[in-house]
């Protein structure tokens, strides 16, 4: 009978818990039990006084601030608090917290509370939902572009914000010369938050991103108990990770909505709802183009090829609607977002691990950085995918090749922005690879190390 009855790829994963490290089994239960408590009210209460620091004044930390202005709508209601502005040391200590606060929740295990890490996770969302943009002003392009077709009548694929200087919100961008890098569902979205306004169009989005990020969390838990794992150490991995709260939540990004619909991915996955998956993971694409990396390792799943077959029918037919609502709403400049993603690969992130790799042996940064050395790790993306999709196709396990990949995207672009490691945390969290984790995990912390201050003499050029 086991020689003769399918069983769906999943089906492994579910017979086996996640095993405990070495180092968790040294620690007594009661021990992890105050050390997850002891984490968990670190990150509210370092994520707190960060925001209402951030609140007080003017600061590089809230860079929409500099060029702007700080109106009372930008602030956030905690200005009142005035407790004082948020210096670099500040910063930096704060920051400190809020990882060893992660670190100890890591530590505890499966021993921290479902409940606890729920109470944690939404406090520390509902307070930076109160405070103002942190280390990003992306939410005020989010706007601009959206103003651009439905205020002026101009495609955002094919006009920048400079084009209307004049908008109120064109003051408190970063970049004012480039085209709308997002897929069309997510461009045509956004036209719905015009005519609140600049001001109730960032509070709705700070309200979307804050509700991807709790969905993200909430889907974790969810299909981490499906696979046999726990909740409460899933939903913590992904929650109260320094680089969602303080760099993705905080700035309000809409990779949220990514990490949303890839964590619904692999939920859909574990129930063997595989045309769900392919579903949600065609809406993921229609707002950001890099979310496709994970479609063939999806499509590969199933061990049946009938039901390859479905599913590429559906993907196929999922993002032939989105080609037509493309085409219907920006005509012939309906995919010239795949020209801004392709123009920023062109630049060069200070802080991308090609340039900082290329600093270390001597090759120079930024502009000075050779092609080939950038080739190098373009071929070593396509190495870790090529490998990833054979392994897939022969019976392995799709989702920690395609955790491989995403993280194989992120450590390989030139054109690496802190934010991009949560799209990597739903993996994490669910994957049972170990090697994956601690992987993902290194990456976060690199990506908190390059806003720390006092890593500034370990890296090449300012920090980010």
């Amino acid at each position: 009978m086991q020689v003769t009855t399918p069983t769906p790829r999943a089906a492994p994963a579910l017979a086996r818990p996640p095993a405990e490290d070495a180092t968790t089994d040294r620690i007594s239960p009661r021990t992890r039990r105050a050390l997850a408590w002891i984490g968990l009210t670190a990150i509210v209460v370092g994520v707190a006084l960060l925001v209402a620091f951030a609140a007080d004044s003017p600061t590089v930390y809230v860079p929409a601030s500099l060029r702007g202005g700080f109106p009372a709508w930008l602030s956030g209601p905690l200005h009142g608090l005035a407790i004082g502005r948020l210096s670099t040391h500040r910063f930096q200590d704060l920051l400190v917290l809020v990882c060893v606060g992660y670190g100890l929740v890591l530590v505890a295990g499966d021993r921290a509370s479902l409940r606890g890490v729920a109470v944690a996770v939404v406090a520390a969302h509902l307070i930076l939902f109160l405070g103002p943009p942190l280390l990003s002003q992306d939410v005020f392009g989010y706007l601009s572009f959206a103003r651009l077709g439905a205020l002026h009548g101009l495609d955002p694929y094919n006009h920048a914000s400079a084009a209307v200087p004049l908008d109120p919100v064109y003051r408190f961008l970063g970049w004012r010369t480039v085209d709308s890098p997002y897929g069309p569902l997510y461009t045509l979205a956004s036209y719905a938050l015009t005519p609140l306004g600049v001001s109730s169009g960032l509070w709705a989005l700070k309200a979307i991103a804050v509700s991807a990020s709790l969905a993200t969390v909430a889907i974790v838990a969810r299909a981490a108990r499906v696979l046999g794992r726990s909740p409460a150490q899933a939903a913590a991995l992904v929650g109260c990770n320094p680089v969602l709260l303080l760099d993705a939540v905080g700035g309000f990004h809409n990779d949220t909505l990514i990490a949303a619909l890839l964590a619904s991915v692999l939920l859909f996955a574990a129930l063997v709802h595989y045309g769900r998956a392919v579903a949600a993971l065609v809406v993921a694409i229609g707002i950001k183009l890099s979310a496709g990396l994970v479609l063939p390792f999806l499509l590969l799943a199933p061990a049946d090829s009938r039901e390859r077959a479905r599913l590429l029918t559906i993907a196929l037919c999922g993002l032939a609607v989105v080609t037509v609502l493309a085409a219907i709403a920006f005509g012939p400049h309906a995919f010239a977002f795949a020209n801004s993603i392709q123009g920023e690969q062109q630049m060069v992130a200070t802080h991308s691990v090609p340039n900082e790799l290329a600093r270390l042996v001597g090759l120079g940064t930024v502009s000075a950085l050779p092609a080939w050395w950038r080739d190098l790790f373009v071929a070593g993306f396509i190495v870790v995918v090529g490998v990833g999709l054979w392994r897939t196709a022969h019976g392995g396990d799709w989702r920690a090749a395609a955790g491989w990949a995403t993280v194989a995207l992120i450590v390989s672009t030139a054109w690496l922005l802190p934010w991009y490691v949560i799209w990597a945390l739903p993996f994490a969290a669910l994957v049972d690879d170990r090697r994956l984790r601690a992987t993902i995990l290194a990456l976060c912390f690199y990506a908190v190390l390059i806003r720390l201050p006092v890593a500034s003499g370990l890296l090449g050029g300012r920090r980010s």
